[in-house]
């Protein structure tokens, strides 16, 4: 039967975790320090971060020592120093402001970075920048503003709980924030060149489904990235085709502007859906997962596959390595399985292996506490959440075993032709409780005591 979950951080539990770190770190300080120089000791402290991982086991949950906050951010009274200089607006974005730093929040911003917390933070830059266009009549911010601005945002969000490292984590510069190498940035002269009902009535309602393929608002928005991209016909006259790389690098810088206008005729939250359901197509069309080398499993699958055992502890082994390293979408985990199986395709291993060891879409993403169940994030967007029992949680679909399609080509299928059907959202709760993962904080609990104390 086929469960909706929630993964819940309890405040207790976090500050449990906080309370054995230190008493971990005073043991460690106040004993003595010769032991360090064992060379024992000393040789294990290159793979002390990684866990050990048996190729013939079952992978088992790992998250790296995290530094939680012990969400002081959510009881955090103190005033966070601002630049003065930035103008944007952030008490009439303090919803859109919440819901950022909570999708962020310190302890899972890295493992949900690429589905949910980058992409709110991006939709969040854009419509921050659209609604003060209101007053400024400017679609962009110069150089210095950018800096201050990005400065402030990040230090706001930090201190409503998101991780200190948002902007590395996302890749995020000061450059985001101006017109980068698009010629147009006033309101007035973006309105005097595209064509604003059209581009409004293609994207004030998107559906989040049909919108990757059909690609209605997206059109929109490249043609009149286009448009002004360049004010003279040169660009006007090629097409898509036949754009310099100089002219495709303008034209994605100008598809912010066109986005931070959309944002200035919308309400935030109505901005903020169009937003994320639009880089939900980019999100979903993209395995975010580095591959590892794959000359073990090619070694032990090879030879028409002689040893199932040997087999299928290979491909354990390195699916465990993918399990470490944050949450997907199911839509991701389908390209994701695509990708490696074409991989091993093309190392001659042409025999299903998922089917053979019983691989799922869901043993893709990270593992989630002792239950060792991959936890398959929706497709369409989504958001953490924060209720009254001070716990951060997020959806996911921990029950959904659907088996792990095996590409019958060299190619990795374009997501608008897969014939193979998986739900947008996680499937309808059952009458079972949802997850309560305090595993996973012990389990993190356990792991960041043994990693703080190998590494003393």
């Amino acid at each position: 039967m086929k469960e909706r979950a929630s993964l819940k951080l309890s405040r207790n539990i976090i500050l449990a975790e906080v309370f054995l770190l230190v008493v971990c770190f005073h043991e460690c300080c106040c004993s003595q320090l010769d032991h360090l120089s064992d060379p024992v000791l000393m040789d294990k402290k290159g793979d002390a971060i990684l866990p050990e991982t048996s190729p013939s086991g079952s992978p088992r949950p790992f998250l790296p020592l995290l530094a939680p906050s012990p969400l002081v951010p959510f009881t955090n009274t103190t005033v966070t120093k601002l630049s003065g200089i930035c103008l944007l607006n952030f008490t009439a974005a303090e919803s859109l402001m919440n819901v950022t730093a909570i999708d962020c929040w310190s302890a899972f911003a890295p493992f949900l970075a690429n589905v949910i917390c980058c992409p709110q933070l991006e939709a969040t830059l854009e419509i921050l920048i659209g609604q003060s266009s209101k007053e400024t009549n400017v679609l962009a911010l110069n150089g210095t503003l950018a800096k201050s601005c990005l400065s402030d945002i990040e230090k706001v969000l930090v201190g409503q709980g998101a991780n200190e490292n948002l902007t590395q984590i996302c890749s995020i510069h000061a450059s985001k924030l101006t017109e980068a190498s698009c010629p147009v940035n006033g309101v007035n002269e973006l309105e005097s060149i595209v064509d604003t009902s059209k581009l409004l009535a293609a994207c004030e309602e998107i559906d989040p489904v049909k919108e990757c393929c059909s690609q209605i608002c997206r059109s929109a928005i490249l043609e009149a990235a286009t448009r002004i991209a360049l004010k003279s016909s040169e660009l006007l006259s090629m097409d898509g085709a036949h754009i310099l790389p100089q002219h495709s690098t303008r034209v994605n810088d100008c598809k912010s502007i066109v986005l931070r206008w959309l944002a200035s005729k919308l309400n935030a939250s109505h901005a903020k859906k169009v937003l994320r359901e639009l880089s939900s197509c980019n999100v979903n069309k993209v395995c975010p997962l580095v591959f590892p080398d794959i000359r073990h499993v090619v070694t032990g699958c090879g030879d028409r596959i002689n040893n199932q055992t040997t087999c299928c502890g290979a491909m354990g082994s390195y699916v465990s390595h993918l399990q470490k390293q944050s949450f997907i979408t199911n839509l991701q985990a389908l390209d994701c399985a695509a990708s490696l199986g074409t991989r091993l395709r093309k190392s001659n291993i042409t025999k299903n292996v998922y089917s053979l060891c019983h691989i799922n879409l869901k043993d893709f993403s990270l593992q989630v506490g002792n239950q060792e169940a991959g936890c398959l994030l929706p497709s369409t967007p989504s958001d953490a959440t924060f209720d009254t029992s001070s716990e951060v949680s997020f959806l996911c679909d921990l029950n959904d075993n659907i088996p792990a399609p095996w590409p019958t080509t060299s190619q990795v299928p374009a997501s608008c032709n897969k014939t193979f059907k998986i739900p947008a959202l996680p499937a309808v709760a059952s009458a079972q409780n949802g997850l309560h993962p305090d595993g996973v904080m012990h389990f993190l609990l356990f792991a960041s005591s043994v990693v703080l104390v190998t590494l003393l």
